[in-house]
């Protein structure tokens, strides 16, 4: 017994001596093995990462859609506020034309016609439930321009002003205090700007359309303003607009010293692209010889207009 525990012993010193552990050694990570981990645990970081953003996401997406929902609820409320108005308008100059045997009979958009009346005060809103009803110029407000005496001061000379292009990137209004100093003095260059509304076509007399100017090229030298420009019927842009523009231009050419207040404001109905028409003001500064207040159609003898997008359709 004693033999076998010396020889236990003897055992346990060499194994000792010889740098061995009665403890079991401790095993060493593969460094492969570690890495892969790692790789592991970022890709699980990674996809909850993903998730979350997904989920936000989605949360946006249906938070979009609920808004263009609500905006498809608001057009369709508008284009049913416009549609009641339109045929209340129409109604009324139906009425009013039944004393005159003649008066809105005529579908054909002629310069000739002689102008029919606005009551005074009439809005812009007003001009836009408006009917065509075959008189494409229209008097307003008994042709009184309606400016007031601040409007009309020549204090800061000669000037022009456009609003900015609206929510739809429509052109707004014009202004300006014309004189000859605003007078192009260079050679007028091709228009390259498509206004809102634009799906020009071939007509029998040329162009369904034109870039209309709201203030004429030949009062302002304005050429390819945005800010400046209307899709227009030929016949309201010539002869209509331009004749008033001619009569301007003549007045002012007699004398360096003539002002005319001027302002032409585009017509649209609720959200459409295609204004409905123009209105056009003016008076010169000191004398009545420029004086007018008028309401030009935007139509086309012959052609249907889709005064929400611009395209058109052959009567």
């Amino acid at each position: 017994m004693i033999k076998k525990i010396m020889h236990s012993g003897l055992v346990l010193g060499l194994l000792l001596l010889a740098g061995c552990s009665a403890e079991p050694a401790k095993k060493t990570q593969d460094p492969a093995v570690t890495k892969f981990s790692t790789s592991v645990k970022a890709t699980k970081a990674a996809t909850s990462s993903l998730q979350a953003a997904i989920k936000d996401v989605d949360h946006d997406l249906s938070s979009t859609k609920a808004e263009i929902a609500s905006l498809k609820d608001d057009l369709a409320a508008d284009k049913a506020a416009s549609s009641a108005s339109a045929e209340s308008a129409s109604k009324a100059a139906t009425e009013a034309a039944g004393t005159s045997k003649n008066a809105g009979t005529s579908q054909k958009a002629s310069a000739s016609h002689k102008p029919a009346t606005v009551s005074r005060g009439t809005t812009p809103a007003a001009l836009a439930a408006k009917t065509y009803a075959g008189n494409q110029e229209l008097t307003v407000d008994n042709n009184a321009p309606g400016f007031s005496a601040a409007e009309l001061s020549t204090a800061h000379g000669a000037w022009e002003r456009y609003a900015d292009l609206d929510g739809y990137n429509r052109a707004v209004v014009a202004d300006a205090m014309l004189n000859t100093s605003l007078m192009p003095t260079e050679a007028r260059t091709a228009l390259t700007w498509d206004p809102t509304g634009w799906h020009n076509r071939r007509t029998a007399h040329g162009w369904l359309y034109n870039r209309s100017h709201l203030i004429g090229f030949q009062l302002s030298g304005e050429n390819n303003n945005p800010k400046n420009l209307i899709t227009g019927t030929q016949s309201l842009n010539n002869p209509l607009m331009l004749a008033h523009e001619m009569d301007i231009a003549t007045y002012l050419k007699g004398s360096s010293r003539r002002y005319v207040r001027y302002e032409v404001r585009p017509i649209y109905r609720g959200q459409e692209l295609v204004a409905r028409g123009v209105q056009m003001r003016a008076q010169s500064i000191g004398d009545n010889t420029i004086r007018f207040n008028v309401f030009i159609f935007n139509v086309e003898d012959g052609y249907t207009i889709n005064y929400a997008t611009g395209t058109s359709t052959t009567n």
